[in-house]
């Protein structure tokens, strides 16, 4: 299981981005920041008490397919993992965030990594907004990097500073929003070395989870090899509710 947790990272790299959110002065942003996270239900985040989602990765040329099922109470910070061990057997953890000094190696390197990169991939205007530290440049009007259509979109940029620790220094994400202010399609850009150097995937699928707007469908590419990311099993709780409600 760590060999795949290491390759999963690897590959999607969005979970090392959070640990430098704040870490250097904060930059003039573009107000299509602030606009991008509003779209995707900033303003009434704190409604939600309790998110379910399954992450799931097909990599269909590496004979790679996985899946992990995630509760996340944002105001607690309490995570439960659900998924598989090596030889198929089920496996559940809970643990909080807010104490991870205390937790076990497994959630530190393995589990926790992995929570990162899938919320990422869940909600990541959010964190575009929540990481002061990214530089955001903004384009009009660029041609959709998937397709053979004349349609564009707005490019913004995302670039974490090279010299700031975590994960993954250096990265870039290409995010291209269109007309109605949601993202179509995104390009990662690896800083470093290590594969794969470009993830490029269409943002689809679209659902609202409570306040939530959520791309549940992700098709592209990973250094050229067909690449599928998607979200299933998609519910959310309310403040003051205990009843999940399927995202629609």
């Amino acid at each position: 299981m760590t060999k795949l947790y290491r390759f999963i990272t690897t590959l999607c790299l969005l979970c090392g981005v959070l640990l430098l959110a704040g870490t250097s002065p904060a930059q003039t942003r573009p107000p299509i920041v602030e606009q991008l996270a509003k779209t995707y239900g900033l303003d009434s985040y704190g409604q939600l008490d309790a998110v379910r989602y399954t992450f799931n990765l097909e990599l269909p040329a590496l004979k790679v397919s996985l899946s992990r099922t995630w509760t996340w109470e944002p105001k607690t910070g309490q995570i439960t993992y659900e998924s598989k061990d090596k030889d198929g057997k089920p496996v559940k953890v809970t643990y909080n965030r807010n104490q991870l000094n205390n937790a076990p190696d497994n959630v530190k390197n393995e589990i926790d990594p992995g929570f990162n990169n899938d919320n990422y991939w869940f909600i990541f205007p959010f964190h575009v907004y929540w990481d002061t530290s990214a530089v955001v440049t903004v384009k009009e009007k660029q041609k959709l990097p998937l397709g053979k259509g004349t349609s564009t979109a707005t490019l913004v940029s995302v670039k974490y500073p090279a010299e700031v620790g975590g994960y993954t220094p250096g990265d870039t994400w290409d995010l291209y929003v269109g007309s109605d202010g949601r993202v179509a399609q995104f390009i990662y850009h690896r800083g470093g070395p290590k594969k794969p150097s470009n993830v490029t995937t269409t943002w689809a699928g679209y659902k609202k989870a409570g306040p939530l707007l959520v791309s549940t469908e992700h098709r592209g590419t990973a250094d050229g090899a067909a690449a599928h990311i998607f979200f299933s099993n998609v519910a959310f709780k309310l403040a003051g509710s205990d009843k999940w409600t399927d995202a629609l």
